[in-house]
């Protein structure tokens, strides 16, 4: 099996200082991420195409399943196959049936077009699904904020080459940084983050996870639903995403950055 390459050199025209005052061109090669069409498929029915990066995907079919209701344990979902086609990647996964027949329900009351991050929701109840609620008493040291962010960034091997791609991981307050992913989508690096976690068997309870993005609300309801208790973002979140944070018991870190952070939701998970 031969997938597409995570990223590839383009030519371009380099432009650089010149001073006093002016520009340079040169001709050069810069490193791009690439990004290809995923299908996740299901009994070989089509649910969602992505536009993803081609790597991890074991994790994002996993995470993908999890995060969008169309699985709830490891144990509902059977087999998953990745198959490379001539104009992008199948995640062909299969169901326990009663998994497939719940699926198939909820296809049938699609009305419209699926979207990144909210994919075959075609309601407003749908999409303001409730967010489960995390009752870890899990704590972290504000160093440790830091210290995740940090990691984060010295690991993001990808965005090192690229400078074009996002981030999630999971921090272990025992063990430190785990489970980094990258993609070109945000949504998709937290949903291999969750598949990886699901495929390990790591408790989520027990740590943070860690984004190079800013937090929208789906951010928030895949962390949650992962069971993660706190959520860590380089950059601000929506008010909506604070509410929701706020109701599922989540404490959410946002604008962490350069030795600095805000905590918008359940302070007290965060120690001095």
């Amino acid at each position: 099996m031969t997938l597409p390459v995570t990223h590839s050199a383009r030519a371009a025209q380099l432009w650089t200082a010149d001073p006093p005052g002016g520009m340079a061109a040169g001709e050069g090669t810069r490193p791009v991420p690439e990004e290809v069409a995923v299908a996740l498929t299901y009994s070989r029915e089509t649910h969602a195409v992505m536009m993803a990066t081609p790597l991890d995907l074991e994790d994002f079919g996993h995470g993908f399943s999890l995060t969008e209701g169309i699985i709830a344990t490891p144990d509902d979902l059977l087999d998953l196959e990745i198959i490379p086609r001539p104009q992008g990647i199948e995640i062909r996964i299969d169901l326990l049936e009663e998994r497939q027949e719940a699926l198939r329900k909820r296809r049938r009351q699609m009305a419209g077009p699926v979207g990144c991050g909210l994919c075959g929701l075609d309601s407003l109840e749908a999409v303001m699904r409730p967010v489960p609620r995390v009752e870890a008493a899990t704590t972290l040291r504000a160093g440790a904020v830091i210290e995740a962010l940090e990691a984060l960034s010295a690991n993001q091997a990808l965005h090192h080459a690229t400078h074009a791609v996002h981030a999630a991981a999971f921090w272990d307050v025992e063990s430190g940084l785990a489970c980094l992913r990258e993609d070109v989508g945000r949504h998709n690096a937290l949903d291999k983050v969750v598949g990886a976690m699901l495929r390990e068997g790591r408790p989520a309870a027990r740590g943070a996870v860690v984004l190079t993005s800013r937090v929208s609300v789906e951010m928030v309801q895949k962390t949650a639903i992962l069971g993660a208790p706190i959520l860590i973002a380089v950059s601000a979140p929506t008010g909506l995403a604070v509410r929701s944070a706020e109701e599922a018991g989540m404490t959410l870190v946002a604008r962490a950055r350069r030795g600095h952070f805000d905590v918008y939701s359940h302070p007290w998970r965060i120690l001095a």
